[in-house]
């Protein structure tokens, strides 16, 4: 999966911006995930989801044409990880994500600078509609009326990180980030996302990453616990599965 946010302060046509890329990559044949930040409280205090929310784990809301799924995330790969398998992912907000490529949607340079934190590739929005080519290197796209544009920087640079900062590969996550944005490094130098790993642990399908030292414990515990049986063989690949039922 590939993914980029696009980030911006209010009336920047963000969502503009997203709605147009998306339906390029749709034109394109890809299946697209869109993931939106929102600083509206649609889960009031004391109503009927929030009372649930209090006493479920995940709550499963259906309101005339939509539905949603109501659950608390820790973190925001928590949250993607509940987004079933995409070609790519865009992200509307998350400012704060430093393991994914950015495209700033902007009304004036004032915002650009202030929102670039060395992962932008790109700029739309607002500003766009002023005639201006570049800012700081970085091209300056109109979404309305190239949108193509737009999907040609996100099906190129569009990546995402583990965002686990292992530093295996010598960096944490938000400077390989930046790296790969400058094409310094590429996706491919991730040891977490191109090694093999010894140890590997699906929940509900989905990998979850796990740095070297923690495959290493759950591998000696296992061993350690299934060589006291006496049936117990040694062999290249061990299967555990568990049935949360």
């Amino acid at each position: 999966m590939r993914a980029m946010a696009f980030v911006g302060f209010k009336k920047s046509g963000k969502t503009a911006v997203v709605e147009n890329v998306a339906k390029e990559l749709k034109k394109r044949g890809y299946k697209v995930g869109i993931a939106k930040s929102m600083h509206v409280n649609f889960d009031k205090k004391d109503s009927d989801t929030w009372k649930f929310k209090k006493i479920a784990d995940y709550v499963v809301v259906r309101a005339q044409e939509t539905d949603a799924l109501l659950f608390d995330a820790r973190d925001l790969n928590s949250l993607l990880s509940m987004m079933p398998e995409v070609d790519f992912l865009l992200l509307e907000g998350f400012k704060d994500a430093k393991h994914i490529p950015k495209i700033i949607c902007a009304k004036i340079e004032d915002e650009v600078k202030e929102l670039n934190d060395g992962l932008a590739i790109g700029i739309s929005g607002i500003i766009a509609n002023k005639g201006i080519e570049k800012i700081n290197g970085l091209p300056v796209i109109n979404a309305l009326k190239t949108p193509e544009k737009i999907a040609d920087l996100v099906e190129e640079k569009g990546f995402i990180l583990p965002n686990i900062n292992c530093r295996m590969c010598g960096f944490d996550c938000y400077k390989m980030a930046k790296l790969i944005v400058n094409g310094e490094k590429s996706v491919k130098d991730c040891s977490v996302l191109n090694s093999k790993p010894r140890v590997m642990v699906k929940i509900d399908g989905k990998e979850l990453p796990m740095k070297d030292w923690v495959q290493e414990l759950v591998e000696k515990t296992i061993k350690g616990m299934l060589s006291a049986m006496k049936s117990y063989k040694e062999g290249k690949i061990i299967e555990i599965v568990i049935k949360n039922e």
